[in-house]
């Protein structure tokens, strides 16, 4: 039988893991996880003023931090404030470790 992502039950640790990994694979999500460390909040318009892109854009990458749970934004009508999420930020950084932790130099391959 022929195995597919599709039928191998991932443990919820090495799906949130990738989730992760994912919201971290673009430049412009990194730059604004950069920016909301060094801020205790931003809203998209303080963004807009950091980062040489349209809102609609940062708005986007902000969707895709705030799914992953990396970020997550409180409603201050007409406007939304963002903020690092502490608890998976540090949920991530232990996850990150378990895989950069693995000693890969004793296999002797390629």
């Amino acid at each position: 039988m022929e195995r597919t992502a599709q039928n191998i039950d991932y443990t919820e640790d090495a799906a949130q893991t990738a989730r992760f990994a994912k919201a971290l694979s673009h430049p412009v999500r990194l730059t604004i996880l950069k920016y909301l460390n060094n801020q205790s909040c931003c809203f998209t318009t303080d963004l807009v003023g950091v980062l040489p892109m349209a809102q609609s854009t940062i708005s986007q990458h902000l969707k895709e931090l705030k799914e992953a749970g990396l970020i997550q934004g409180t409603i201050d009508p007409p406007k939304i404030k963002y903020c690092i999420n502490k608890e998976n930020w540090l949920k991530a950084q232990a996850l990150f470790e378990r895989i950069f932790k693995k000693d890969f130099s004793k296999i002797d391959c390629c």
